[in-house]
């Protein structure tokens, strides 16, 4: 980078993902609306039913529904800008929308984490200690975690945006077809040494301390299932699948974008860079809605019955 480029600071970024995939735009563009709508109707669905269902005011279905709220809110961020940039043939992002765009999408990437942790110490709960759960876990309780999850996850991610924000930049190109911090902190004139000590001992810490708990209250689980009748045990196993499918699908399309930096070096390596964060991202945040939309069995009765009364109400 020759001198004159450092004493440029940049304050609009290119999006190079969305020029690479710019001669299938319009079907991306369709499938990002299509993705956006199925997964917010699911999500509303999840929200709408759980809030007014008093057999639904337990703790699972409360941590499924801030679950899917904290979908509602990646969706937001990632699938209409998408769509809109796509359909517009607009590749640009301000650094104030592109720090708003990455703040949303470290947020909610981070609270999935965290409440699918606490989704596995409620379960071990409930099959571990049946006799004392409604008293370890109460409804309360249940919200104040959340709450205290949510200011906890803005204080850090708050932090780490100020890092970025105090930051000046020389590239444009951002590899990717939304902004996030990853991909932005390379185009840094000065110094980035803070910004990636903070992202590592934080990550690290969190992921490992988050896993640790998870595949402890997993084992747990299963080995106390083992113990039950065989109807209790098919019941909490079901449960517990669940809860693994969804969380496996995020750790694994979470790491895969992550790594991608590494997996895709070389020549020629642009169009895999950005497929795998596009496809990556869409899937974590489209499955959560329709794995337990489908999969648990109490909210895909009541889904089925609010649909049957919409249908009945517009053939009246």
């Amino acid at each position: 980078m020759n001198s004159s480029s450092k004493n440029i600071s940049v304050t609009n970024f290119v999006l190079v993902g969305l020029i690479e995939i710019e001669s299938f735009g319009y079907v991306c563009a369709l499938l990002a609306l299509a993705l956006f709508s199925v997964t917010l109707f699911m999500s509303s669905m999840i929200v709408y039913i759980t809030w007014t269902e008093k057999s639904l005011h337990e703790p699972m279905y409360i941590f499924i529904c801030v679950l899917v709220m904290n979908v509602m809110l990646g969706n937001a961020s990632y699938y209409p800008k998408l769509a809109i940039d796509l359909l517009s043939g607009c590749s640009t992002i301000s650094l104030t929308g592109c720090l708003c765009q990455s703040f949303c999408i470290q947020f909610y990437a981070a609270s999935e984490l965290y409440i699918f942790t606490t989704m596995a110490y409620d379960r071990y709960l409930a099959v571990g200690h049946p006799l004392r759960y409604h008293t370890l876990m109460t409804n309360i309780t249940t919200q104040k975690i959340s709450l205290a999850l949510c200011v906890f996850n803005v204080v850090l991610v708050l932090v780490d945006t100020s890092l970025t924000l105090r930051l000046t930049f020389c590239g444009v190109n951002i590899n990717n077809v939304f902004c996030e911090r990853i991909s932005l902190q390379p185009l840094a004139c000065n110094d980035i040494t803070v910004n990636v000590m903070y992202d590592t001992i934080l990550t690290s810490c969190l992921v490992i301390g988050c896993l640790l708990v998870i595949m402890y209250c997993y084992i747990r689980t299963v080995v106390i299932c083992l113990k039950l009748s065989a109807e209790s045990s098919l019941k909490a196993l079901h449960t517990l699948m669940t809860h693994m499918l969804a969380f496996s699908i995020y750790m694994g399309t979470l790491l895969f974008v992550n790594f991608r930096y590494s997996l895709t070096t070389g020549s020629g390596s642009t169009k895999v860079d950005v497929i795998i964060p596009l496809i990556g991202t869409s899937i974590a945040i489209s499955a959560n809605p329709l794995i337990y939309g489908i999969r648990t069995k109490a909210l895909r009765e009541k889904i089925a019955c609010n649909l049957h009364k919409i249908v009945c109400r517009q053939k009246e």
